[in-house]
């Protein structure tokens, strides 16, 4: 295999002294996924990191960074032993950054981080070797890790940048050091921790701090709050570049089918075509600006917009799948959308416009009409005005073309109060309950959309589904 550090180049990397000469394939931070000739590093949380060091040379560690000899490991074990471990791994990542020419994208926004992290993924990577985390990496410590492990001679490189507070982005760009930084939207997501939408809008555009000099800076051209991403990029000197249905990269016409969506775009006299495998109009922005990274970084847009074909999206990020709940007679499943990991007004309402333009099957079932049904779990972190902007989703125009819709957590009780009396379904406390509930809610030929904030663990509805198929 490869070695991506040897113990020279780490301690070159933190200023740190190595108990051993060693080389590492690969960085873990968790001993339950950790592969032989890992370099582990003991990162504090919710446990302390040195706890695990033993556990972690046993299973094949190549070694341990640590601020101490744990308790339980030997005087000949492989340590890099430094300061601060978090501060070491941010070492390991500026050492990574620098030794590789490989063209890097830095990617934020309210909505679609992850997904367009791996839309940017299946469009590069038939390109060249192309570094993305294999999950979403994107914080304090997400951030280092993904650099961590970038290999010198990747030619691409992804990096997904978040924030759930003020001040975390820059830091994190400043780290990356990306050719093109992309800022796929602002909506209402972690309001709380700030005043109004133009601070979100700050936070998200301060991805450009980090750039390389003549960097380019990709941003949405369809918000309230655009101004304030041009006016940021341009105090940092960055080439701007807009995508939308306005902008440098145009979205045309969008087609949405039950299990595609076909996007035409433009870009100067060039036209371009995508079919993605999966319904959904955000994801056709996010497309859009895809194509327009690809081309930022010197890869062929049209051959990313090819690419894109094969991507699907992260489980619970909008992912369809049959699920069987009749096994007595044929085409007895429905359809599930998951989409439970992530959830906001705007993300919401795209998320029932895919459900609203299924279709959903007849003839099949007790019932025998197909229906379109929503389970609603809440929506965290919006701040004060968080009750409100739950009830107002009863006024999305995509609920006309539902069923029923059934609503889990204390505040998604202000969308099902708000329901039309036709559309409201069953309300229970918590997503628990509303699982519990699930065998009785849905019927062979439905199609069921479960949608929610990770924190509501409407997750576990969906679980609870796919659990009906095992009966």
């Amino acid at each position: 295999m490869t070695v991506l550090w040897t113990s020279a180049d780490a301690v070159a990397a933190t200023g740190g002294t190595t108990t051993a000469d060693w080389q590492a394939q690969g960085v873990s931070i968790d001993t339950r996924t950790i592969q032989p000739g890992d370099l582990f590093v003991a990162l504090t949380a919710a446990r302390d990191g040195h706890d695990f060091v033993a556990q972690a040379l046993e299973k094949g560690a190549a070694a341990a960074l640590v601020t101490h000899r744990p308790a339980g490991v030997g005087d000949d074990a492989p340590l890099l032993i430094v300061g601060d471990v978090l501060g070491g791994l941010a070492d390991l990542a500026r050492f990574a950054r620098a030794r590789t020419a490989a063209r890097i994208v830095a990617v934020t926004g309210s909505v679609g981080k992850t997904s367009t992290k791996e839309m940017l993924r299946a469009a590069l990577a038939p390109q060249g070797a192309t570094h993305a985390a294999e999950a979403s990496y994107n914080n304090h410590w997400g951030v280092p890790l993904t650099l961590a492990r970038m290999p010198a001679d990747c030619t691409y490189a992804v990096i997904e940048i978040g924030m759930s507070n003020p001040g975390e982005i820059a830091p994190l760009s400043q780290l990356t050091r990306p050719h093109v930084a992309l800022v796929t939207t602002v909506a209402a997501a972690h309001l709380e921790a700030f005043e109004n939408l133009a601070g979100i809008a700050h936070e998200k555009a301060s991805i450009v701090a980090g750039l390389t000099a003549g960097g380019t800076a990709i941003l949405n051209a369809d918000l309230d709050t655009s101004d304030i991403l041009r006016d940021v990029a341009a105090q940092y000197g960055a080439k701007i570049v807009t995508f939308g249905t306005s902008g440098d990269w145009r979205v045309g016409d969008v087609r949405i089918t039950d299990a595609a969506t076909i996007i035409e775009a433009r870009h100067a006299e060039t036209a371009y075509l995508c079919k993605l495998s999966v319904p959904g109009r955000h994801f056709a922005m996010n497309a859009v600006a895809v194509l327009a990274v690809s081309d930022a970084l010197g890869a062929d847009p049209a051959q990313s917009a090819m690419n894109l074909g094969q991507w699907l999206p992260p489980q619970g990020r909008g992912t369809r799948e049959q699920v069987i709940v009749d096994q007595g007679q044929d085409g007895g499943t429905i359809d599930l959308i998951d989409d439970a990991f992530n959830a906001n007004p705007t993300s919401m309402t795209a998320a029932l416009e895919v459900l609203a333009a299924s279709t959903p099957r007849d003839g099949v079932g007790l019932i025998q009409t197909g229906r379109r049904i929503a389970i609603l779990g809440d929506m965290l972190e919006l701040g004060p005005d968080e009750i409100q902007m739950h009830a107002d989703l009863a006024d999305c125009p995509h609920l006309a073309a539902l069923t029923t819709v059934h609503c889990a957590g204390p505040r998604m009780r202000a969308l099902f109060d708000a329901l039309p009396a036709d559309l409201r379904g069953q309300w229970t406390p918590q997503a628990d309950d509303m699982a519990d509930a699930v065998m009785g809610l849905i019927d062979a030929g439905d199609v069921v959309l479960v949608k929610g904030s990770k924190g509501s663990q409407v997750s576990r509805v969906v679980d609870a589904i796919r659990k009906l198929g095992h009966r």
